[in-house]
């Protein structure tokens, strides 16, 4: 197990670490993590241009059912039922989110760094996690897997159960899983510190990275971001 190091201004350090059940299901599990100071905004049409044409792509080259075979969707959905939840019950965010789009629906527009995030998640077939880093309680992040019972509030979903489901957990509780993150740790308006956490099923390092750097270039255009900082963790 590799501990990973994050420099936040908002503690002395934040460590990221995968339990040996994340790697007991996933041995070839390979994350990345980008900080970043940012300006957030409601709406950004360039961005929604990006989307929009990435939704044209997908519906001209993919299916809801080849969808499923995308390396990062697939690997997550064998981890689903590894830990015994059901992929087609819970969808992993990047395969729902794209699934949106092949069914001609609109993807909900939440605000830039939301809609960035998403559009990052599209366009590689991760699960990615988007995070208010001023809100991130303690100085480690775990990726472990839901218990029975455990309290968590998904955006927008209320209470939520995330038993069988990969999640990271700050000293309160779970902050993210594929499915959706939580509440307590929301990006908003307000933010101007990002934590993003990039989620490699599929062990692709090569891929992981890519889409790190492509998070920051999105950073860097639509965010007033002065790139900040990423690293890989396994």
């Amino acid at each position: 197990m590799r501990v990973n190091t994050l420099c936040l201004p908002a503690y002395d350090f934040m460590k990221i670490v995968v339990s040996p059940e994340i790697h007991s299901v996933c041995p070839r599990f390979v994350g990345a993590c980008v900080d970043a100071r940012v300006s957030n905004s409601p709406y950004c049409q360039p961005l929604w241009d990006e989307i929009n044409a990435m939704g044209n792509k997908y519906r001209s080259s993919l299916t809801t059912e080849s969808l499923k075979q995308l390396p990062g969707i697939a690997a997550t959905r064998r981890v689903y039922r590894a830990c015994g939840k059901d992929p087609s019950r819970y969808r992993p965010a990047s395969e729902a989110l794209i699934r949106r789009m092949l069914m001609n629906k609109s993807l909900y527009q939440i605000d830039t760094l939301v809609d960035l995030t998403n559009l990052a998640s599209i366009a590689y077939g991760y699960s990615i996690g988007g995070f208010d880093a001023d809100k991130l309680d303690g100085e480690t992040l775990t990726l472990g897997i839901g218990r029975a019972g455990e309290p968590y509030e998904g955006i927008g979903r209320g209470m939520i159960n995330i038993e069988g489901l990969p999640v990271y957990r700050d000293a309160t509780g779970g902050v993210g899983t594929p499915t959706s993150d939580n509440e307590r740790t929301k990006l908003t308006l307000q933010t101007t510190h990002l934590v993003v956490l990039i989620n490699g099923y599929d062990g692709n390092e090569n891929n992981v990275q890519a889409n790190a750097e492509y998070i920051q270039e999105l950073l860097r255009k639509y965010c007033n971001s002065n790139d900040g900082t990423s690293f890989i963790y396994t």
